[in-house]
């Protein structure tokens, strides 16, 4: 589960902001707190709110740049590309800071790094407890330092150290140790190594991002079922979610014939074919129609979703191509996998702008739902969204509404609900429509707009 993220001089947030998923003292909803991990429990969800370009979107952003450098590394030509705050000269040439407090593995640990355009600054990774923290790797390229004492230590073997030593000493300046760690195979040369494990494997298959033009949607972990559950899935959380459809069928699709990106066919297959990883499912949007897309062996296979609808006065249904269904029901196609995932426990799924194409709700019934099933299962849904009708205390806690806004210098600022005093039974929704709790418009002038349609119109 994530504790917190901590993100500097990145995108929109030139300062270090926190997001933080701990829950406050509060005693309400106790059942939106994961069980706990050497005693720190987190909230299930979490909920950004904020106007346009406030700065929700690069929060979910950030977190994913982090992951994405973690599992992927950055270009060989030693660059590191990404966007520092633009609006202020210092930042611009100033290092950026990430860190991710999570729980992985039965411990709770902090990694994080500090980089520039030119190389990754520092690295490190600590196992947190309340009382104290455990160092088990520290780089600082400027001092050309590299603490891996830990991991000597846990792996006593003369040859591992040297393996060890030598692939913390190889490690490019551009990239992490971490994905060093992933890409070289240390894991099958060094035999303790877990707490390295743990970290990765919460970043390569507990984390999961999913953005509104996302073509790929990783998900569902269903293994040795067969396709038969799976479309019981569909056909079961379709049928709840009132769209008019009774079942989905699958047709056999060639992948090779689909037109997919090279860049997107290789995601699909770091997604499914990495041995790591649970996945076995995921969904593949080309055009409007959708693929469910799974393993065969050490190989993809695509099936085509069509739609079942009951049809009136005949024995037989009718079925529909994608093209054929609203937007608002592929989004719903599009989520399901991720639905599935979180009700079985043990991911972390980001959303943005989860209200995209979504009747208000449609939206609502998702947290209701997850919140209903997940009762005594740990997941987390984290969400940016404009949709306000989520803004009230009978579905949320304080300390799981956040408003992301932007000030006049550009810089976006992070606050919890639960900073305001506000009660308990006091609904919250007309508050920040009015701008209480910021995140919302700030609407210019109209007569400058009206004078300038008159002029137009006169002339």
């Amino acid at each position: 589960m994530l504790i917190r993220f901590t993100v500097k001089n990145y995108l929109s947030f030139k300062d270090e902001v926190t997001f933080s998923m701990l829950p406050s003292k509060g005693t309400l909803m106790k059942e939106h707190k994961t069980h706990p991990v050497n005693g720190v429990s987190v909230l299930k969800a979490a909920v950004a709110f904020g106007a346009n370009a406030s700065g929700k979107s690069n929060l979910i952003k950030a977190i994913a740049f982090g992951r994405n450098m973690l599992i992927r590394g950055n270009s060989s030509v030693g660059f590191i590309d990404y966007q520092s705050f633009r609006l202020n000269a210092e930042s611009v040439q100033s290092d950026s800071k990430m860190e991710y407090e999570i729980q992985a593995g039965g411990k709770c640990y902090a990694y994080g790094f500090v980089f520039n355009h030119n190389r990754i600054e520092e690295e490190w990774l600590y196992e947190i407890d309340k009382k104290k923290d455990y160092l088990i790797f520290e780089r600082n390229t400027a001092k050309s330092t590299f603490n891996i004492d830990t991991l000597l230590r846990n792996n006593p073997n003369p040859e591992e150290q040297q393996f060890l030593t030598f692939s913390a000493k190889a490690t490019p300046e551009h990239q992490l140790f971490l994905h060093e760690v992933l890409t070289r195979n240390i894991q099958s040369n060094v035999s303790n190594i877990d707490d390295l494990k743990a970290v990765l494997n919460w970043f390569v298959d507990t984390l999961k991002i999913v953005f509104p033009n996302n073509a790929y949607k990783p998900g569902v972990t269903l293994r040795a079922t067969g396709d038969k559950e799976l479309k019981h899935y569909y056909a079961e959380l379709l049928r709840y979610f009132d769209t008019g459809i009774s079942s989905i069928t699958l047709l056999k699709a060639d992948i090779d014939k689909l037109d997919i990106p090279s860049d997107l066919l290789r995601m699909v297959k770091e997604d499914l074919l990495n041995p790591n990883t649970p996945n076995t499912y995921g969904t593949l949007t080309v055009g409007r129609e959708i693929y469910l897309v799974s393993t065969e062996g050490k190989q993809l296979k695509a099936q085509k979703l069509k739609t079942v609808h009951e049809m009136i006065g005949a024995d037989k249904p009718a079925f529909f191509d994608m093209d054929d269904e609203s937007d608002g029901t592929l989004r719903i196609i599009d989520f399901i996998p991720l639905i599935i995932d979180l009700l079985k426990g043990g991911k972390v799924f980001l959303v943005d702008e989860i209200e995209r194409s979504l009747h208000p709700n449609l939206v609502y019934n998702i947290f209701e739902l997850f919140f209903d099933q997940c009762a005594n299962v740990d997941s987390q849904l984290i969400v940016s969204t404009h949709e306000s009708s989520l803004l009230t205390q009978k579905l949320l806690r304080k300390d799981e509404i956040w408003f992301v806004s932007k000030d006049r210098m550009g810089i976006s600022r992070l606050n919890s609900l639960d900073e305001y005093r506000v009660r308990f039974d006091k609904e919250i929704r007309r508050s920040y429509m009015l701008g209480r709790f910021k995140g919302v418009p700030v609407i210019g002038a109209r007569y400058q707009i009206d004078q300038l349609i008159n002029n137009n119109n006169e002339e």
